[in-house]
């Protein structure tokens, strides 16, 4: 047997580029140098020794030995100088480049196939959430009371002359607490939070203020709101649904 024979070894490859690169190898050129010739010539000894052992040749097969022997035929024809130098391997060069990322990424994951076989997670317990507790509420009713008392004295500024002055003619206001309580809610469902001074400034007589106030204490010692007396202004907030209990 010639030395430069081919040694016939009738392996299966998955394709015509992984029995090019099969060649490339073992001649040990690199893709981006392909003795185009030699290669060729190798390639086409494989395809026909498939076809001695009547072994089927793929259509994908013969499909690049075509592109070969183009090749090849490009490169042995003379170029003018004048010509722009376009290597006829470029295409081919490009998809030799992109089957080894793919081969190497396919036996990456063949690798690791298996890598968590034998792992087992335990799911995740449902842990009730714990109600939060505002039973300690820290806030300065010092200073919820002397917002309240300017409160009434700008509305009793603003306010027309007292109804006593109308004995006999008009009755007397009644304000109910637990509509007042209804009106906090209210605004709490539409605005979220709400300054103190903002839950009465609709607010235009004594009764419907001090039933106001009331209604909102009520709802402190119930926990239906919070009141944060921190900061530069007092801000009450919604903590659950819940109804008065008390009537004033």
């Amino acid at each position: 047997m010639e030395e430069n024979q081919l040694s016939v070894k009738l392996e299966v490859f998955e394709g015509p580029l992984e029995l090019l690169l099969h060649l490339l190898k073992k001649n040990k050129v690199s893709i981006y140098d392909i003795p185009i010739v030699k290669i060729t010539a190798q390639y086409m000894e494989y395809l026909d020794a498939y076809q001695k052992f009547d072994m089927e040749v793929s259509s994908e097969f013969l499909l690049l030995a075509a592109e070969l022997l183009f090749i090849k035929s490009k490169m042995l024809l003379p170029r003018h100088e004048e010509e722009e130098e376009d290597d006829p391997r470029r295409d081919l060069v490009s998809r030799l480049e992109e089957y080894q990322k793919i081969k190497k990424a396919a036996e990456f994951l063949k690798d690791h196939e298996f890598a968590g076989h034998y792992n087992f997670f335990k799911k995740p317990d449902l842990i009730e959430k714990k109600a939060p507790d505002y039973s300690e509420q820290a806030f300065d009713l010092d200073r919820l009371l002397s917002a309240f008392a300017v409160i009434l004295d700008k509305t009793q500024r603003k306010e027309p002359p007292p109804k006593t002055s109308f004995s006999g003619i008009v009755g007397h206001e009644k304000v109910s607490v637990t509509s007042r309580a209804n009106y906090i809610k209210k605004r709490l469902a539409k605005e979220r939070r709400v300054t103190f001074e903002a839950l009465f400034e609709e607010i235009k007589t004594r009764p419907a203020l001090v039933a106001t106030f009331l209604a909102l204490l009520e709802m402190m010692k119930l926990e239906i709101v919070f009141v944060d007396t921190s900061g530069d202004e007092i801000i009450i907030t919604k903590l659950r649904d819940g109804e008065i209990t008390n009537e004033f």
